[in-house]
């Protein structure tokens, strides 16, 4: 068969998925890589390190396809947003790239909300101003850093690093990574000049935006010696690792949404020009000229469920097997967890543990249980994260109500779908029908599919929704999608009378911490 290699390179790990027009996976491949913490509030990765997981996955999916006597007709390029690296005039990084997950920029993205520029930027650049956008991790590094920022001959993210990594092609970057930056004006198609004065940037320093669908000049020849392909292979520019998952679940069409939820989630639908929230909810992402993604992140998905397991000292009655791996914990949890009511017995979780973006964008955001009682137990607590996360989603999608984008069909992917608790309380919570993907895969195989629609051999996009594969509905418990609406408003007042002491306690734990070392 003729396949596509969509390489996606993430937070943790460069996977390969190949695949052909009929969308069926043929193989995948990973390379992984530490997140690295230098100090509390960052996060970072080793740049070089990245690049060389790219070359690794490519040759190990490709000595897989070769046994299996598939022919690579393409690679595509997925790239995770939001990372910021200095690099050399050869396109070799000068130091780690600060990842999406960093938060060392909260006090610059606060003072741009503060003097009332953030909505503007908003507006013409589709990102949201938060602690996690390029925009201020620029700002930040101008200010602590700044002989860096200056002389420092290219800034890019990810998908820089990967292009200039495989290909001998220039200083670029795809529209989709590009409209993701906090940086890049989507309606006028250029770099934004007030952005870059409050970044600290040159032009000259930021790359050249090409369509997703850009043909770059073959794999450099040590790539090609590496991986097993040839040097002039077709290698497409793609996209960033968010609007692809869409693609990879077939969310393309109007009404059809996608839902990734694995550590993290996300809800997102698909517009046919850059739209932007007038309330400031949702970020609006580039896929293809005339495939726009609008949607908003949570930081918070399957990752409540490891945090039970660790925080409240998990112990079964049964004796857990030996050498049990953390999925099989969560799962026993969350079986546990469906014992609980739904609703928890009044218990209501503000998930924010690893702080939180959509729909509040408010650095400093903390976890919280409220209605605690006597009677609750570790069912119970579990079972309230879960819909605590859902909520969170279904906050997401009253903004598309709000926006006059409605949706009547969910399609998910992630590793916390396989678990029927979660996917029966994310269609009750937005109160929608959810079908998962066959292949969990979302965004790799989104990358594949984009590579043939690049070559011509996948004409309309929205063939998509056709050619993935997913399971049947599974439909929301009407008593139990009416409960979680009616809950919805609580999550909604509760989060807003708690962002200002959540602020303070963030400010705070600093002091905290070293109080508590001094008595102990």
């Amino acid at each position: 068969m003729k396949v596509v290699i969509g390489l996606d390179s993430g937070t943790t790990a460069t996977k390969a998925v190949a695949a052909g027009a009929d969308g069926d996976v043929r193989a995948t491949a990973s390379a992984g890589y530490p997140l690295l913490v230098p100090a509390p509030g960052q996060a970072e990765l080793d740049a070089d390190r990245l690049r060389g997981a790219a070359v690794e996955a490519l040759h190990d999916i490709v000595q897989q396809l070769a046994e299996r006597g598939d022919e690579v007709v393409a690679v595509c390029l997925s790239a995770a947003m939001h990372g910021v690296v200095p690099m050399a005039a050869d396109g070799t990084p000068r130091g780690p790239l600060i990842t999406w997950a960093d938060g060392r920029a909260a006090e610059q993205a606060a003072a741009l909300v503060a003097d009332g520029r953030a909505r503007g930027l908003h507006a013409r650049t589709g990102t949201p101003v938060h602690p996690m956008s390029p925009l201020t991790k620029l700002a930040w590094l101008s200010q602590h850093e700044p002989d860096l920022v200056r002389r420092a001959p290219r800034w890019g993210g990810v998908k820089e690093l990967l292009v200039s990594a495989l290909c001998d092609a220039g200083h670029l970057i795809d529209l989709s990574c590009a409209s993701a930056t906090g940086g890049y004006d989507i309606h006028a198609r250029r770099w934004d000049d007030e952005a870059l004065a409050i970044a600290g940037v040159r032009i000259d320093q930021l790359p050249e935006v090409v369509p997703t669908t850009h043909l770059l000049p073959g794999l450099r020849r040590e790539v090609a010696a590496a991986t097993g392909l040839p040097v002039d292979i077709p290698v497409v520019i793609g996209a960033s690792d968010g609007v692809l998952a869409n693609l990879g679940v077939g969310a393309v069409r109007e009404g059809v949404a996608a839902v990734s939820l694995g550590t993290s989630g996300a809800l997102r639908t698909v517009v046919p020009g850059p739209m932007v929230d007038p309330t400031g909810r949702l970020f609006c992402y580039a896929l293809t000229e005339d495939h726009w993604v609008l949607g908003g992140p949570i930081n918070n998905g399957g990752s409540v469920v490891r945090w039970a397991a660790r925080a409240l000292a998990v112990q079964f009655d049964v004796p857990a097997p030996e050498g049990e791996h953390a999925d099989e914990l969560d799962a026993r949890l969350l079986a546990e967890a469906v014992a609980a009511p739904v609703g928890s017995d009044g218990l209501l979780c503000l998930p924010y543990f690893l702080g939180e973006r959509a729909p509040w964008w408010r650095p400093g955001m903390r976890g919280a249980y409220l209605g605690l009682r006597r009677e609750h137990g570790r069912a119970h607590l579990v079972r309230a994260a879960v819909e605590g996360v859902c909520q969170q989603l279904a906050l997401v999608r009253d903004a598309f109500d709000a926006t006059d984008l409605p949706v009547t069909e969910v399609r998910a992917t992630g590793g916390a779908v396989a678990s029927p608790l979660w996917v029966s309380t994310l269609a009750a919570a937005l109160n929608l029908p959810v079908r998962v993907a066959d292949s969990p895969e979302g965004t790799g195989l989104g990358a594949c599919l984009l590579g043939l629609h690049a070559l011509g051999e996948l004409p309309d996009l929205d063939q998509a929704t056709t050619i993935v594969a997913v399971h049947d509905a599974v439909e929301p418990d009407p008593a139990t999608a009416d409960l979680y609406r009616r809950m919805r408003p609580l999550v909604e007042q509760s989060t807003l009378a708690l962002a200002d002491i959540f602020s303070t306690l963030d400010s705070l734990a600093p002091n905290l911490t070293g109080a508590t070392e001094e008595v102990a």
